[in-house]
């Protein structure tokens, strides 16, 4: 069992940056992807980015990369989701999630975090 908790959401500007966190409780946190999704309002669930349990495998959606970047402390049981560049079509809820798998599919991941909500305005 992994339970996951995000923080650092918040409103920023338009080309400003935020870092979310994502705690992690279990010692087995190393052996898990963990993957960053976001929804908007009256959107689905998007994926954001995806990092492999020993961080050497990253994956990034188009419409993030070269702006985000996703990393994990294993020591700490924490994931990172640095936000840069930040535009208004980013404005969404983001969640983390775990899963044993290396994927980018929502249905893959098995632990969910409550959400952080980002709010970028123009």
């Amino acid at each position: 069992q992994v339970q996951l908790v995000e923080s650092g959401g918040g409103l920023v500007q338009a080309g400003g940056s935020l870092r979310l966190s994502c705690a992690a409780s279990g010692r087995t946190f190393s052996r898990y992807t963990m993957g960053w999704f976001r929804q908007a309002p009256e959107k689905k669930r998007e994926f954001v980015a995806r990092i492999s349990w020993s961080g050497g495998s990253i994956y990034y959606a188009d419409s993030v990369k070269g702006r985000f970047t996703i990393s994990r402390d294993n020591a700490k049981n924490t994931v990172y989701l640095q936000m840069n560049s930040l535009k208004p079509e980013d404005t969404a809820v983001y969640y983390c999630a775990a899963a044993m798998v290396v994927t980018t599919l929502t249905g893959n991941y098995d632990y969910w975090g409550q959400g952080t909500q980002v709010t970028v305005s123009s």
